[in-house]
């Protein structure tokens, strides 16, 4: 009798190749070393640098910013950076960053070249109709405390006009350009009349000649130091003490010197005012924030 059988079916079986990972011998089955090994399901064997060791993204590469954006973490922080560093031209006012000490400071550079190069004559006669000394005070109040503002004594490079760039325009980026020209008017008109006040009440009891109701007292010297006093307020501690107490010690250097004991006590007492302004600016530059 003759065999006929299928090709091979009389010899060992040949080996099939594995069609998958799951077929290889000696290997634990795809969904068997998933159930056990929970960490590594869903990978791919012989594909390298598919999962990093805990906290070596961090290192090697960025982590992802917010969907969208292509930017990572480490580009965040540049902006912030930036917006911290230095930027010297903001020390000074601009038309839409400081519109009011800007305007004012337009206004004293005016004043100050007319005080420079205009006759003396009619300079004198507009700084004494610019005074607030208690004649003018009892007759034109409000016109001779907004006047004596418009002028600075010693020019436009006086200590108290830098000061007045200076400070105005930190003061209005924090508070905002209406809030800086309430602290100013507050001191200017209350300094003022706190000096003057005293002395017409000294010449109605005898104790002053009436020539002192006509003295010359114009400026921005006692807004500047209410300004200065409120400023020191919103600075951090560690700027805002020392600022306080090195202009406080020259006020009380001036004062002690006697040049002019009555502008002396003027500027001490603004700068009290700008500091019993303290808990308003704070307020104010919180509302600002928002």
């Amino acid at each position: 009798m003759e065999r006929t059988a299928a090709a091979g079916a009389t010899g060992p079986a040949p080996e099939r190749a594995p069609s998958s990972e799951a077929d290889r011998p000696g290997d634990v089955t795809g969904r068997t070393r998933d159930a056990v090994l929970p960490d590594v399901a869903g990978l791919l064997d012989g594909m390298p640098q598919q999962r990093m060791p805990v906290g070596a993204s961090a290192v090697s590469s960025p982590a992802p910013g917010p969907a969208g954006t292509g930017a990572d973490v480490r580009g965040s922080a540049a902006p912030r950076a930036r917006a911290l560093a230095l930027r010297p031209w903001r020390l000074l006012p601009t038309p839409t960053g400081t519109p009011f000490t800007f305007a004012y400071a337009v206004v004293l550079t005016v004043t100050s070249l007319i005080a420079t190069y205009a006759d003396p004559a009619l300079v004198h006669a507009l700084h004494q109709g610019s005074s607030t000394d208690v004649a003018h005070l009892v007759h034109t109040p409000v016109t001779v405390l907004l006047a004596s503002g418009l002028w600075t004594a010693g020019g436009i490079v006086a200590p108290y006009t830098i000061c007045f760039l200076l400070v105005l325009t930190a003061l209005e980026r924090r508070i905002g350009g209406a809030r800086t020209a309430v602290v100013f008017l507050l001191g200017h008109v209350l300094a003022t009349l706190a000096t003057e006040v005293p002395v017409g009440l000294a010449v109605l009891a005898g104790h002053l000649p009436d020539s002192s109701l006509h003295r010359l007292d114009y400026g921005v010297s006692f807004g500047v130091a209410t300004s200065i006093g409120a400023l020191a307020g919103l600075l951090r501690p560690w700027l805002g003490w020392p600022v306080l107490a090195i202009f406080g010690a020259l006020l009380v250097q001036d004062l002690l010197g006697l040049a002019d004991p009555l502008t002396g006590w003027g500027h001490l007492i603004a700068l009290v005012i700008g500091v019993g302004l303290w808990p308003l600016v704070r307020r104010w530059r919180a509302a600002s924030a928002h």
